[in-house]
C-alpha cells in the first residue's frame, strides 16, 4: 500500500525525533558536567558555569507539577539556576505554561531543524564567498566572534566567551569555529559542537554584522561546517533556528521538527 507523502514525512519526523531524544537528550554526556538520571528526568550540572539543565523529562498531567517542584527544590538547595528546555513533543502539552506558573522566565521559541547529511547534495554545491571563510583557531579569533555577537545582539556575552574559551582550551576536538574575515576582522561567525558516541552535531552562532549581510556568509559558514561534519562521519546536523535562519536552512534541506523553548529558573526570579 502506498502511503500519502505527508504521512511518510510524518513517520520520518517521528523516527528522527525519537533518535534525537535518545542521543541528544537522554544519552548525551558533555565534558565538565555531572549527569543524573532519575525516575522522570535527565538533568546535568555544569560545574564550570555553576548552572543546571533539565535535558529530558518523561511526564504526564498527573505528575508534572510534582516533578517541577522537585527540580526547583533540588537546584534551590544547590543555590544554582537552571534551564528546562521544552520541546513541542514533550508532555504534558501545557508544560511551558506550568513552568511559567512556577516562576520560570521563558525565552522566545526557536525551531528545531535537522539535516541528514547523507541526503544533502545540493548544499555542497554552494560556492558563495568560500575564500572569506576561515577556521578560527586562537583566542584572538574567539574575541572577534564575541565582538560580532555583541554588536549584532546589542548585549554583552560573558558566558558565551567563557564557554567558547573553555572548550577551545580543554576540549578542542569538540569545537570548531569559523568566521568570514575581511581585512583581518571577523564580520560573520558560526561554530559547530561535536559529541562522542552520537550521530548528531550541533550548529550554533550564525551572526553577521548588519553592513555585511546579503553576501552569502551565512550559507558559506553552513557549508564549511557541514563539510567538516561529513568528514568526521557525522550523520545529522541539528540547530535551534531563529525565524531569520529557518527559511535559509529549509532551502538547504533542513527539516523542521517543532519548536523549542528555553525556560529559565533562578532564585532571583
Amino acid at each position: 500500500m502506498n502511503l500519502p507523502y505527508f504521512i511518510i514525512n510524518l513517520m520520518q519526523s517521528s523516527e528522527l525525533l525519537s533518535l534525537y531524544d535518545a542521543q541528544m537528550r537522554i544519552g548525551l554526556h558533555l565534558p565538565d558536567s555531572v549527569f543524573e538520571t532519575t525516575a522522570r528526568v535527565v538533568r546535568d550540572r555544569d560545574l564550570g558555569e555553576n548552572v543546571g539543565f533539565i535535558d529530558y523529562a518523561s511526564l504526564d498531567e498527573t505528575c508534572a507539577d510534582e516533578e517541577i517542584n522537585s527540580q526547583i527544590n533540588y537546584f534551590r538547595a544547590l543555590n544554582m539556576p537552571f534551564t528546562w528546555k521544552v520541546y513541542d513533543h514533550d508532555l504534558p502539552a501545557d508544560l511551558r505554561q506550568r513552568l511559567v506558573a512556577r516562576g520560570f522566565k521563558i525565552d522566545d521559541p526557536s525551531t528545531l531543524m535537522v539535516l541528514d547529511l547523507q541526503n544533502a547534495p545540493d548544499l555542497f554545491n554552494e560556492t558563495q564567498n568560500p575564500e572569506r571563510i576561515q577556521r578560527i583557531t586562537d583566542e584572538a579569533g574567539i574575541e572577534g566572534i564575541i565582538r560580532v555577537e555583541e554588536e549584532v545582539y546589542q548585549s554583552s556575552r560573558p558566558r558565551l566567551r567563557q564557554r567558547l574559551l573553555h572548550l577551545h582550551c580543554t576540549h578542542p576536538e569538540l569545537l570548531s569555529l569559523y568566521g568570514a574575515v575581511i581585512d583581518q576582522r571577523v564580520v560573520s561567525a558560526a561554530w559547530i559542537i561535536f559529541y562522542k558516541d552520537t550521530q548528531f552535531a550541533s550548529l550554533l552562532g550564525g551572526a553577521t554584522l548588519p553592513e555585511h549581510r546579503s553576501h552569502g556568509y551565512y550559507t558559506a559558514l553552513l557549508v564549511a561546517r557541514a563539510r567538516e561534519a561529513l568528514e568526521r562521519d557525522v550523520r545529522f546536523l541539528a540547530v535551534d533556528a531563529s525565524p531569520m535562519s529557518a527559511p535559509i536552512l529549509e532551502k538547504h534541506g533542513f527539516q523542521a521538527l517543532g519548536q523549542t523553548t528555553y525556560c529559565r529558573w533562578s532564585h532571583k526570579n
